[in-house]
């Protein structure tokens, strides 16, 4: 064959390429069924964020709402309680770092840091889940005066931060922001 002769389709190629073309749209169309149902429901993604008004809290209160299936403590602590936290030397805690979803890197455990931020200090949102075996922790309790879990006695300060007990890590920080003065959206 030269170089410059071309070899024309024959009806046997374009029927490959038809048949090849309608098998792709086949599998496609019987495959998205499988696809579209690992998608989550509408009350999964309902669940994905949740506001919180958070006007009734006057300083000294907490509130626990459900998020995700999990507890979230909502606290609007007393200056004692932020300056008893500020107090506690990072070479005391048993976790170092902040466990706040909110910050890129994990920083280390100032109260700041767990809080809600310059100007906002006086809030801390924690998941409410031990971070021992899954326990729910009682509030304004325990050695340090933040949140005791009876179930195996760890003890945890005004910031979340585990002090004592057989707790591994600090009270994880979910993902927040204040979208007002009195609404926090967690997630």
């Amino acid at each position: 064959m030269a170089k410059d002769e071309t070899v024309e389709p024959s009806k046997r190629d374009f029927l490959y390429l038809v048949t090849a073309m309608a098998g792709v749209v086949g599998v496609g169309a019987a495959s998205w069924p499988f696809i579209d149902q690992m998608r989550p429901d509408a009350s999964t993604l309902a669940m994905a964020s949740i506001e919180v008004d958070v006007s009734s809290l006057v300083e000294g209160t907490s509130l626990t709402v459900k998020w995700r299936g999990r507890p979230v403590f909502i606290r609007n602590r007393t200056q004692q309680e932020i300056e008893t936290a500020r107090a506690a030397a990072l070479a005391d805690l048993k976790d170092p770092l902040a466990r706040n979803a909110n910050l890129v890197d994990d920083q280390p455990a100032t109260d700041l840091a767990r809080s809600a931020g310059e100007g906002r200090e006086n809030w801390i949102v924690m998941i409410g889940v031990c971070t021992h075996l899954g326990c729910v922790p009682l509030g304004q309790a325990g050695d340090f005066g933040g949140w005791f879990c009876p179930c195996h006695g760890s003890h945890y300060d005004t910031a979340g931060r585990v002090r004592k007990g057989p707790a591994p890590e600090n009270l994880a920080i979910p993902s927040f922001e204040f979208i007002s003065e009195t609404v926090v959206r967690i997630g």
